[in-house]
Protein backbone atom coordinates (compact mmCIF):
# COMPACT_ATOMS: atom_id res chain seq x y z
CA UNK A 1 0.00 0.00 0.00
CA UNK A 2 1.28 3.28 -1.01
CA UNK A 3 1.27 5.97 2.16
CA UNK A 4 -0.74 9.49 1.23
CA UNK A 5 1.88 11.93 2.37
CA UNK A 6 0.96 14.02 5.43
CA UNK A 7 1.09 17.07 3.53
CA UNK A 8 -1.78 15.74 1.49
CA UNK A 9 -3.82 14.81 4.59
CA UNK A 10 -3.53 18.48 6.20
CA UNK A 11 -4.25 20.06 2.75
CA UNK A 12 -7.43 17.85 2.27
CA UNK A 13 -8.80 18.00 6.14
CA UNK A 14 -8.00 22.46 5.87
CA UNK A 15 -10.29 22.60 2.82
CA UNK A 16 -13.08 20.49 4.20
CA UNK A 17 -15.76 22.31 5.83
CA UNK A 18 -19.32 21.99 6.58
CA UNK A 19 -21.24 22.69 3.68
CA UNK A 20 -24.38 24.41 4.10
CA UNK A 21 -25.00 24.89 0.35
CA UNK A 22 -24.72 22.33 -2.54
CA UNK A 23 -24.70 22.88 -5.89
CA UNK A 24 -27.39 20.43 -7.33
CA UNK A 25 -26.29 20.40 -10.64
CA UNK A 26 -23.11 18.61 -9.61
CA UNK A 27 -23.45 14.58 -8.53
CA UNK A 28 -20.74 12.67 -7.42
CA UNK A 29 -19.71 9.66 -9.55
CA UNK A 30 -20.49 6.32 -8.92
CA UNK A 31 -16.93 5.33 -8.10
CA UNK A 32 -16.38 7.80 -6.03
CA UNK A 33 -19.82 7.04 -4.14
CA UNK A 34 -18.66 3.83 -3.28
CA UNK A 35 -15.73 4.67 -2.25
CA UNK A 36 -17.39 6.53 0.31
CA UNK A 37 -19.88 3.89 1.00
CA UNK A 38 -16.36 1.88 1.74
CA UNK A 39 -15.51 3.99 4.23
CA UNK A 40 -18.68 3.34 6.32
CA UNK A 41 -18.74 -0.49 6.16
CA UNK A 42 -15.23 -0.06 6.68
CA UNK A 43 -15.18 1.78 9.72
CA UNK A 44 -14.05 0.25 13.46
CA UNK A 45 -16.34 -0.65 16.03
CA UNK A 46 -16.09 -2.25 19.53
CA UNK A 47 -15.71 -5.90 19.37
CA UNK A 48 -16.44 -5.62 15.47
CA UNK A 49 -20.04 -5.48 16.43
CA UNK A 50 -21.06 -2.89 13.47
CA UNK A 51 -24.19 -1.93 15.42
CA UNK A 52 -25.44 0.63 12.86
CA UNK A 53 -27.45 0.97 9.23
CA UNK A 54 -26.74 2.89 6.68
CA UNK A 55 -29.86 4.41 4.64
CA UNK A 56 -28.97 6.17 1.39
CA UNK A 57 -32.08 8.67 0.44
CA UNK A 58 -32.47 8.65 -3.55
CA UNK A 59 -35.95 9.13 -3.19
CA UNK A 60 -36.49 12.91 -3.73
CA UNK A 61 -40.03 12.99 -1.68
CA UNK A 62 -38.01 11.41 1.02
CA UNK A 63 -35.76 13.84 0.75
CA UNK A 64 -38.02 16.36 0.45
CA UNK A 65 -40.02 15.17 4.19
CA UNK A 66 -36.45 14.77 5.62
CA UNK A 67 -35.73 18.21 4.73
CA UNK A 68 -39.26 19.77 6.46
CA UNK A 69 -37.93 17.28 9.54
CA UNK A 70 -34.52 19.02 9.55
CA UNK A 71 -36.15 22.19 9.64
CA UNK A 72 -35.92 23.07 6.22
CA UNK A 73 -32.00 23.29 5.74
CA UNK A 74 -31.48 23.19 2.04
CA UNK A 75 -28.74 20.39 1.98
CA UNK A 76 -30.87 17.79 2.63
CA UNK A 77 -31.97 18.23 -1.35
CA UNK A 78 -29.19 20.18 -2.63
CA UNK A 79 -26.60 17.51 -1.91
CA UNK A 80 -25.95 15.14 -4.47
CA UNK A 81 -26.10 12.36 -1.78
CA UNK A 82 -27.93 11.91 1.36
CA UNK A 83 -26.94 9.29 4.10
CA UNK A 84 -28.97 8.50 7.40
CA UNK A 85 -26.28 6.70 10.12
CA UNK A 86 -28.99 4.68 12.08
CA UNK A 87 -28.06 2.79 15.18
CA UNK A 88 -28.98 -0.34 16.09
CA UNK A 89 -31.53 -0.37 19.53
CA UNK A 90 -30.79 -3.60 20.50
CA UNK A 91 -27.53 -5.42 20.68
CA UNK A 92 -27.17 -8.81 22.43
CA UNK A 93 -27.03 -12.89 22.06
CA UNK A 94 -27.92 -12.50 18.33
CA UNK A 95 -26.00 -9.62 16.96
CA UNK A 96 -22.96 -11.51 18.83
CA UNK A 97 -23.68 -14.60 17.78
CA UNK A 98 -23.89 -13.34 13.55
CA UNK A 99 -20.94 -11.71 14.13
CA UNK A 100 -18.70 -15.47 15.49
CA UNK A 101 -20.21 -16.61 12.29
CA UNK A 102 -18.69 -14.17 10.18
CA UNK A 103 -15.52 -14.10 11.89
CA UNK A 104 -15.61 -17.95 11.39
CA UNK A 105 -16.43 -17.71 7.51
CA UNK A 106 -13.96 -15.21 6.62
CA UNK A 107 -11.39 -16.43 8.59
CA UNK A 108 -11.77 -20.30 8.88
CA UNK A 109 -11.71 -20.25 12.50
CA UNK A 110 -13.83 -22.56 14.16
CA UNK A 111 -16.72 -21.77 15.99
CA UNK A 112 -15.62 -23.62 19.25
CA UNK A 113 -12.24 -21.35 18.90
CA UNK A 114 -14.15 -18.10 19.27
CA UNK A 115 -16.31 -18.91 22.79
CA UNK A 116 -14.15 -16.97 24.99
CA UNK A 117 -14.36 -14.04 22.66
CA UNK A 118 -18.42 -14.79 22.65
CA UNK A 119 -18.31 -14.69 26.53
CA UNK A 120 -16.76 -11.59 26.63
CA UNK A 121 -18.97 -9.59 24.60
CA UNK A 122 -22.15 -11.02 25.59
CA UNK A 123 -20.78 -10.25 29.27
CA UNK A 124 -20.02 -6.36 28.24
CA UNK A 125 -23.50 -6.60 26.68
CA UNK A 126 -25.20 -7.95 29.77
CA UNK A 127 -23.43 -6.03 32.28
CA UNK A 128 -25.58 -4.03 34.67
CA UNK A 129 -24.06 -0.80 33.65
CA UNK A 130 -24.23 -1.02 29.99
CA UNK A 131 -26.47 1.64 27.60
CA UNK A 132 -27.10 0.40 25.13
CA UNK A 133 -28.25 3.82 23.17
CA UNK A 134 -25.35 5.66 24.57
CA UNK A 135 -22.91 3.11 23.30
CA UNK A 136 -24.13 2.59 19.79
CA UNK A 137 -24.82 5.99 19.55
CA UNK A 138 -21.16 6.77 20.06
CA UNK A 139 -20.19 3.72 17.64
CA UNK A 140 -22.04 4.50 14.87
CA UNK A 141 -19.99 8.26 15.16
CA UNK A 142 -17.08 6.94 14.53
CA UNK A 143 -18.43 5.68 10.72
CA UNK A 144 -19.39 9.51 10.06
CA UNK A 145 -15.78 10.53 10.91
CA UNK A 146 -14.35 8.02 8.45
CA UNK A 147 -17.50 8.84 5.56
CA UNK A 148 -16.14 12.71 6.29
CA UNK A 149 -12.21 11.96 5.62
CA UNK A 150 -12.93 9.93 3.27
CA UNK A 151 -14.83 12.62 1.76
CA UNK A 152 -11.98 15.27 2.04
CA UNK A 153 -9.41 12.84 0.48
CA UNK A 154 -11.19 12.56 -2.64
CA UNK A 155 -12.10 15.84 -2.94
CA UNK A 156 -16.04 15.75 -1.96
CA UNK A 157 -17.87 17.95 0.44
CA UNK A 158 -19.86 17.19 2.61
CA UNK A 159 -21.86 18.39 6.07
CA UNK A 160 -22.89 16.42 9.25
CA UNK A 161 -26.05 17.41 10.44
CA UNK A 162 -27.67 16.96 13.86
CA UNK A 163 -30.33 19.18 13.19
CA UNK A 164 -33.48 16.75 12.66
CA UNK A 165 -36.17 15.39 14.47
CA UNK A 166 -34.73 11.50 15.02
CA UNK A 167 -38.10 10.43 15.70
CA UNK A 168 -39.80 11.93 12.50
CA UNK A 169 -36.72 10.40 10.28
CA UNK A 170 -37.56 7.24 11.56
CA UNK A 171 -40.72 7.73 11.06
CA UNK A 172 -40.34 9.26 7.38
CA UNK A 173 -37.84 6.07 6.49
CA UNK A 174 -39.82 3.16 8.14
CA UNK A 175 -37.05 2.51 9.94
CA UNK A 176 -39.40 0.38 12.65
CA UNK A 177 -37.97 -1.40 16.31
CA UNK A 178 -34.75 -1.80 14.71
CA UNK A 179 -32.94 1.02 14.22
CA UNK A 180 -33.15 4.54 15.10
CA UNK A 181 -31.80 7.58 13.31
CA UNK A 182 -28.09 9.43 14.70
CA UNK A 183 -26.45 11.42 12.04
CA UNK A 184 -27.53 12.93 8.61
CA UNK A 185 -24.54 13.12 6.01
CA UNK A 186 -24.80 14.89 3.41
CA UNK A 187 -22.12 15.19 0.36
CA UNK A 188 -21.80 16.51 -3.14
CA UNK A 189 -19.70 19.70 -4.26
CA UNK A 190 -20.08 23.30 -2.22
CA UNK A 191 -21.98 26.16 -4.29
CA UNK A 192 -20.72 29.19 -4.84
CA UNK A 193 -23.56 30.79 -3.16
CA UNK A 194 -21.88 29.28 0.37
CA UNK A 195 -20.26 31.96 2.04
CA UNK A 196 -18.77 29.71 4.89
CA UNK A 197 -16.93 28.19 1.71
CA UNK A 198 -14.64 31.29 1.52
CA UNK A 199 -14.47 31.81 5.65
CA UNK A 200 -10.71 30.82 7.42
CA UNK A 201 -11.38 27.50 9.59
CA UNK A 202 -11.51 28.48 13.15
CA UNK A 203 -9.47 26.23 15.39
CA UNK A 204 -8.19 26.43 18.59
CA UNK A 205 -4.09 26.44 18.83
CA UNK A 206 -2.27 23.03 18.85
CA UNK A 207 -1.33 23.86 22.84
CA UNK A 208 -4.73 24.29 23.62
CA UNK A 209 -6.00 20.70 22.80
CA UNK A 210 -3.27 18.47 22.89
CA UNK A 211 -2.07 17.57 25.92
CA UNK A 212 1.12 15.46 26.61
CA UNK A 213 2.02 13.82 29.56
Amino acid sequence: MTAIKNQNIETALEWRYATKRFDPSKKISAEDWATLEKSLTLAPSSFGLQPWNFIVVKDATLRKKIREAAWNQPQIEEASHLVVLAAKKKVGQQEVDKLICKISQVRGTPVEALAEYRGMMLGFLSAPSFDVKNWTTHQTYIALGMFLSAAAFLGVDACPMEGFLPAKVDEILDLGTEYSSVVIATAGYRSSEDKLGQMKKVRFDREELVVVR
